[in-house]
């Protein structure tokens, strides 16, 4: 992708990634990404802020070159991760004199992981400013979205706020602005969910922290820039807030029939009661999804067999990454099966210790379910019924089959 403008003298100079489909040998992308980087002309001195993957520098050197620039004075590392600093070492060696501008904790980072000299930084603290001219570059720092050395750039006589990582999304698209909402909407959450969610307490009080400035573009590091600022910003305020919907996110496996048995007719159970049910058959698992529907939903029940006394291995994986993603859940339990015995519940349960949830009686059954388990999975259907209604997450609706509510 080639040069494009944000404003007078302000550029987008990053890469489009599209076809990469895998992150941190982790994380899905099913829509690749983009490592964005932007150069700012002053009138007197130029700044490049971020700049991209290591496997795209060529790119960002040919962008930066076709503007013709004879000197960068400054390169603005908002954060540290080689995504966005992996080009950083290359661009000092084309522009001698230019200095690394970050937070403090930054630069210790750079100097491990891409071993810049001490020499080549200049540290700021959380307000300070730094004039290009006519163009001014504030510094807002804002740990934890998602690493602790991360910072936000505002160009105050432009409005910008560069925000790297945070409010971004990993989208390959040929628009410089966000096009199509539902699309970048659906997208922004998955980066969310996947990344940003374990932090949620803190990216609140980092909205709050720039919610005075004005702004009329916000320029992410993935994904499209937002010329509508709103449109993001509230929906990070609503995944990062404590409400939860009224959605029952059923993670499972089914080895022999069985738990695939209770989880259709528990889920059936719970859409007769009004819940909005969302089934994940862990065989062959989209994480990206099943972190997307982890950011709402006010209940989790997890399915599984017993594996050697314990939880299938995929299960022990979507619980590990639960507990890792740290969402915003009331309650979780378990229904499952097992062929002779096990520990299945108590492991499960010691897995997820960073959820602050209530853990409701399971089902967990032998063998093939019979009457009396179903009668119990109707049991757990009304137990997260009435609990969702005494958080007032579940009001009575005509969708409530009568004698199920």
């Amino acid at each position: 992708m080639g040069v494009r403008e944000l404003k007078p003298n302000i550029y987008s100079v990053g890469a489009v990634d599209w076809d990469r489909r895998l992150f941190d040998e982790l994380i899905p992308l099913p829509d690749g990404t983009s490592y964005n980087s932007y150069l700012i002309k002053g009138s007197e001195k130029t700044a490049l802020i971020d700049t991209v993957d290591p496997t795209m520098m060529d790119v960002l050197v040919k962008n930066v070159e076709e503007l013709g620039t004879e000197d960068i004075n400054y390169v603005i590392a908002n954060h540290a991760e080689q995504d966005h600093s992996g080009s950083l070492p290359r661009i000092l060696d084309l522009y001698s004199s230019a200095k690394v501008v970050c937070t403090p904790k930054c630069k210790g980072f750079l100097m491990d992981l891409l071993l810049i000299p001490e020499d080549k930084f200049i540290t700021v603290t959380d307000g300070e400013t730094l004039s290009l001219g006519d163009k001014t570059l504030e510094f807002i720092h804002a740990p934890w979205v998602h690493w602790p050395e991360t910072m936000l750039t505002y160009l105050r006589e432009d409005k910008i706020l560069f925000t790297c990582d945070f409010l971004g999304s990993h989208l390959a698209t040929s628009d410089l602005f966000v096009t199509d909402e539902a699309t970048v909407y659906e997208a922004a959450k998955r980066y969310y969910a996947e990344i940003m969610m374990p932090f949620r307490t803190i990216i609140r009080k980092n909205i709050e922290k720039i919610k005075d400035l004005e702004i009329e573009i916000i320029a992410p590091s993935h994904g499209p820039a937002y010329d509508r600022p709103d449109f993001i910003l509230n929906a990070y305020r609503d995944w990062a807030s404590d409400e939860v919907k009224n959605e029952v996110i059923i993670p499972y496996i089914s080895m022999h029939g069985s738990t695939k048995k209770m989880v259709d007719y528990f889920a059936e159970a719970l859409i007769e009661r009004g819940i909005t049910v969302k089934q994940f058959n862990l065989s062959e698992p989209d994480i990206g999804k099943l972190a997307m529907a982890l950011v709402d939903a006010a209940t989790v029940v997890i399915g599984s067999p017993t594996v050697l006394v314990g939880p299938h291995p995929k299960v022990v994986y979507a619980a590990c990454l639960a507990n890792a993603l740290r969402p915003k859940l009331k309650f979780v339990s378990i229904i499952g099966s097992y062929g002779w015995g096990g520990r299945m519940v108590e492991q499960l349960a010691g897995m997820i210790p960073n959820l602050k949830v209530e853990i409701l009686d399971p089902v967990v059954i032998k063998g093939v379910p019979k009457e009396a388990d179903f009668i119990a999975l109707e049991g757990l259907a009304d137990e997260i019924v009435n609990k969702h209604r005494e958080h007032n997450i579940i009001k009575v609706s005509k969708g409530v089959k009568n004698g199920k509510s």
